[in-house]
């Protein structure tokens, strides 16, 4: 094997001041939950990272590719219970540095100063320090609405099962067409008759129906990191984004996951 001398490694910048510390395994199952709706294209850098909000005793992430959004809310234990400060971290690197973490206890998180531009989490014998994105994370706050006209509940796994057998038939990149009436949702997949499929999932709905369509992956990557049974959908409209948060088997919406989508504009 080749090697190198060890006096030409490049030298590892040092890891910052520890800002306080979170549960490793809330941690790292957060930031794989908003990783996947990050963007790929080197380009568009601000779309490539992950946003890090920390105020107070409460992490958000939040992370989009502009056809998505994930964010994600967690609670830690700050050593200055006042903090406010946010930094971007490529997205990438704090994937796959947070899955070396699973199997520890806790993280202690460390956020340098704006100008080292570092981000530091340690655990249990493993390290990782990064640079962080000098770009601007886009205003992502004002496109999860407020409110919303209808929600529809429903099994995350069967509507998973369901998506996966329709899109058999579909074109790479086709939209699925979902339509929410009667306490039933019906999926549809491709079009003429050698190559469509139809699907019926029941669900529990509330508010007025509706016919919206959606890219198949970006709904399946938000209905596996739901990480709950149930997933409500809620609606403002067809043409307008829709909103997916967990819902456990009491009934209990948990909106501290929130997985933003935009519809695909129907044809005719």
């Amino acid at each position: 094997l080749p090697t190198l001398p060890p006096d030409d490694y490049p030298t590892l910048p040092p890891l910052p001041k520890t800002s306080g510390s979170a549960k490793a395994k809330v941690f790292a199952e957060s930031v794989a939950q908003v990783a996947l709706a990050a963007g790929r294209d080197e380009s568009l850098p601000m779309l490539t990272g992950i946003r890090v909000e920390i105020e107070g005793n409460t992490i958000t992430l939040a992370a989009t590719d502009r056809y998505r959004l994930a964010v994600k809310e967690f609670s830690w234990n700050p050593n200055d219970p006042k903090v406010s400060t946010a930094a971007l971290v490529p997205a990438r690197t704090l994937a796959e540095g947070a899955k070396g973490f699973l199997n520890s206890n806790e993280i202690l998180i460390s956020l340098a100063s704006d100008k080292d531009k570092l981000m530091g989490f340690e655990g249990e014998g493993r390290r990782t320090t990064t640079r962080l994105l000098d770009a601007d994370f886009p205003k992502y706050r004002s496109l999860l609405p407020s409110e919303s006209s209808s929600t529809a509940d429903v099994s995350t796994q069967e509507l998973l099962d369901a998506i996966k057998r329709v899109e058999l038939v579909a074109e790479r990149n086709t939209p699925i067409r979902l339509d929410f009436k009667n306490n039933e949702l019906v999926l549809r997949a491709g079009s003429g008759e050698d190559a469509s499929a139809e699907e019926v999932v029941g669900l529990t709905l509330n508010g007025e129906g509706l016919e919206i369509a959606f890219n198949a992956a970006y709904l399946k990557d938000g209905l596996a990191s739901v990480n709950a049974p149930i997933t409500r959908m809620s609606f403002t409209a067809a043409s307008k984004p829709a909103v997916l948060s967990g819902v456990n088997n009491e009934g209990v919406n948990d909106d501290s996951y929130r997985y933003l989508i935009m519809p695909v504009r129907l044809a005719g």
